[in-house]
C-alpha cells in the first residue's frame, strides 16, 4: 500500500495514534483498526498483563490490520524508564528515574534493553526520551523524568537512547518540544504559560532537540504549553509557528511531528476537538494522539476526513501521510 492509495478515511486515520480499553484483541480495537484506520494503537498499564498476554494482543492488532488491507500500525507505548514505564517488574526490566541516569553507559544500556523487550512484546515506538532540561530553580514538573539540568548533558544522554532504541527498529519520539522543564504547573490539569524569552530558549530548550534532529529521531512530540515568545494564542501542540516555522523550517526536522494527548487538560479544558484537529492541519503537525475516549477518537478522524475536501488542506493532508508511510517503510516492512 502507497499513500496514494489510501481513500479519505484512510487518510485521516492514519493521523491518529489511539488508545483503547481492555487487555485483549476485542471490538474497540477492531473498530479503531476496520473502521476508522487509525494509524496506530499506544498502550497502557491498563492494557498489560503479562509478557505473553502483551506479545499476542500486539500480534492480533497487526495481523487484523493486515487483513483489512491497512498500513502496518505503529504500536507505542510510554517506556521512560522510573515513574513513567508502562511495563513493569517482574516480567520487564525497571529502571530508575531518567534524573539518576550516571552518564552514556547507563543510557546505552536502557535503550538497549528497552528495545529487545518492546520488540519481544510487538511494540515499535517509544515515547522516549524525554529531552526536556529540568529548572534547579524551581519545583519543575519534569524534575525526576529529565536527564539533568545541563542541556548538553540531556542532549548527550538522550541522543544515546535514540541512536540505541533506532539501532534495533524502535521508532524514538523526543519530548516535549520547545521544552517543559522550566514549567511548574502539570499540563494535564491545565494549560501553563511560558514567557521565557527567545534567546534562553534557544541557548538551553532547544539544544537537545536539535540533537535529537541531529539524530534522526523518527518523531518528535509537542507539549501542551503556551510559549509567548512563539505564540502567544496557541500551545505548542496546536501552533502553526512552534511545528511548522521552528521546528520544521528553521531547525530543519522532517521527521513525524505528533501531539501530546490531546485528552489532557491544558487542551481539553479550553478547546473542542474541531477547533483541535483543524489547528493541528494548519499547522502541519502529522498525528494527534488520543489516549482514552473513542467517542473523541471518532469525532477526530470525522474531522480529519471532512477537512480533506479542502484542495489545501488534501496537500497538506498528503504531506503528513507521506511522512507516516516513509517512517513505516523504514521501520516496520
Amino acid at each position: 500500500m502507497q499513500p496514494h492509495d489510501l481513500n479519505r478515511r484512510q487518510m485521516a486515520g492514519q493521523r491518529i495514534i489511539a488508545g483503547f480499553q481492555g487487555t485483549g484483541f476485542n471490538a474497540d480495537l477492531k473498530h479503531l483498526i476496520r473502521d476508522l484506520c487509525v494509524g496506530g494503537i499506544i498502550l497502557f498499564s491498563r492494557n498489560i498483563e503479562s509478557r505473553a498476554q502483551l506479545r499476542q494482543l500486539t500480534a492480533d492488532a497487526r495481523d487484523y490490520a493486515k487483513d483489512c488491507g491497512q498500513a502496518p500500525l505503529f504500536v507505542a507505548v510510554d517506556q521512560e524508564g522510573g515513574s513513567v514505564a508502562r511495563l513493569k517488574a517482574p516480567e520487564f526490566t525497571e529502571f530508575g528515574d531518567a534524573a539518576d541516569f550516571s552518564g552514556k553507559i547507563d543510557a546505552a544500556r536502557f535503550a538497549r534493553i528497552t528495545a529487545a523487550e518492546l520488540s519481544d512484546s510487538g511494540i515499535n515506538m517509544d515515547m522516549a526520551p524525554v529531552m526536556d532540561v529540568a529548572d534547579p530553580g524551581i519545583e519543575s514538573v519534569m524534575a525526576r523524568r529529565a536527564f539533568g539540568t545541563n542541556a548538553g548533558y540531556v542532549a548527550e544522554i538522550g541522543t544515546e537512547i535514540i541512536n540505541g532504541l533506532q539501532r534495533n527498529r524502535i521508532m524514538a519520539v523526543a519530548k516535549h518540544f520547545p521544552g517543559i522543564g522550566r514549567t511548574t504547573l502539570d499540563s494535564h490539569l491545565d494549560l501553563p504559560d511560558l514567557n521565557t524569552p527567545v534567546q534562553s530558549l534557544q541557548a538551553r530548550d532547544l539544544v537537545p532537540f536539535q540533537a535529537a534532529i541531529k539524530a534522526d529521531a523518527a518523531g518528535i512530540m509537542l507539549s501542551h504549553i503556551r510559549y509567548g515568545a512563539f505564540d502567544r494564542h496557541w500551545p505548542a501542540s496546536l501552533s502553526a509557528a512552534v511545528a511548522e516555522r521552528l521546528l520544521r523550517a528553521e531547525m530543519g526536522y522532517n521527521g513525524l511531528v505528533m501531539t501530546d494527548d490531546l485528552e489532557m487538560g491544558a487542551v481539553e479544558k479550553h478547546y473542542g476537538m474541531e477547533t483541535m484537529i483543524s489547528r493541528i492541519m494548519a499547522a502541519g503537525i502529522d498525528i494527534a494522539l488520543i489516549c482514552h475516549s473513542m467517542d473523541k477518537i471518532r469525532t477526530a478522524a470525522q474531522i480529519f476526513k471532512q477537512t480533506i475536501k479542502d484542495e489545501n488542506q488534501h496537500r497538506r493532508q498528503a504531506e503528513s501521510v507521506s511522512r507516516i508511510f516513509s517512517a513505516k517503510r523504514r521501520y516496520l516492512l
